[in-house]
């Protein structure tokens, strides 16, 4: 685990609240220099503890559809995991996959826009791993809260009114250039309008025209950056709720949101009713925070699974989108 100081801390959350901030605000914000707030940033990412800066976009609106597969195997040997993860890698549609430890070996996230070609591709994978899966357990998830994270500055509570909600409450109509737009800017939230124009051999003030509209209209839901949890001590946490009492969801969501270590909460059509995932040091952490939710709301939660995520194989927040 490596060593960050108070400053960095307060960096780190400036930058999740919004990695376009300028330099000179986050050093207004955290009281250093302008350079000292460069050089500060530098090293974290030279540290990896930045892995990348990326924009936050609500892909339902560009008419895509969140997926969540999990698989238990059976009959297989490390040789044949790593084929099936490979299978799943190369599918341009998966955006996140990681080894899974508890009631199941695998978590596949895809966005997919057509269900056909998603099925077409489901088929193709039992016909050759068919004999291996044991169980695939396929979830919708069609409304997610984000959350700052809060634990790297625990006194601070302004993220309960700055979580951004992506859903699929309609589709929004974009054409070419802003989809070249968002993949520019998926994975690098920072790029400089400059950079972008002149890729796109157009003025500056017209990019910045552009993406204020995806703003307004809510495909951009936030600027945040990638964090490596794991070399500040922490591990990512899964836990999934199956409701007794499903009228009682948006208290719940209003509860679990208070913890400081949330940093989403997925709404789910399948097998559970809530997906919360926490930043936390340990499972005695987590224990104690779920006996905390089955205490406040003893009568409307039937079940939860605990799972964590030693190993990421895939993780880029952006499908390919079509141009």
């Amino acid at each position: 685990m490596l060593k960050i100081d108070l400053k960095d801390k307060q960096i780190l959350y400036q930058l999740d609240l919004n990695s376009k901030m300028s330099l000179r605000k986050i050093g207004s914000n955290v009281k250093l220099s302008k350079s000292v707030v460069q050089y500060r940033i530098n090293r974290l990412v030279r540290e990896g503890i930045i892995k990348n800066f990326y924009t936050s976009i609500d892909f339902y609106k560009l008419g895509y559809i969140n997926l969540c597969m999990h698989i238990t195997y059976q009959y297989y040997t490390p040789e044949i995991e790593k084929k099936i993860i490979d299978h799943f890698k190369e599918n341009k549609e998966t955006w996140f996959i990681a080894n899974v430890q508890g009631k199941y070996d695998l978590l596949i996230m895809f966005t997919i826009k057509n269900l056909h070609k998603f099925f077409s591709f489901w088929k193709k994978t039992f016909r050759i791993y068919r004999h291996n899966i044991e169980q695939a357990d396929i979830s919708f998830i069609p409304k997610t809260y984000v959350f700052p994270k809060e634990y790297l500055l625990k006194n601070n509570r302004s993220y309960q009114k700055k979580n951004a909600i992506i859903d699929g409450a309609s589709e929004v109509p974009v054409d070419k250039k802003d989809l070249k737009i968002l993949q520019e800017i998926s994975l690098n939230s920072r790029k400089s309008l400059t950079e972008i124009a002149r890729t796109h051999d157009v003025s500056s003030v017209m990019i910045a025209n552009r993406i204020k509209k995806l703003e307004k209209e809510n495909i951009i839901t936030g600027y945040k950056i990638n964090i490596d949890y794991s070399k500040l001590g922490y591990q990512l946490f899964n836990v999934q709720y199956v409701l007794k009492n499903y009228n009682e969801i948006d208290k719940i969501i209003a509860y679990i949101k208070e913890n400081p270590n949330i940093i989403s909460i997925s709404e789910v059509i399948g097998k559970w009713d809530l997906s919360c995932n926490y930043h936390i040091r340990n499972f005695h952490e987590l224990h104690k925070i779920i006996n905390d939710i089955l205490r406040k709301f003893p009568n409307d939660i039937k079940n939860r699974i605990t799972v964590t995520y030693p190993e990421i194989y895939k993780s880029n927040y952006m499908p390919k989108l079509k141009f």
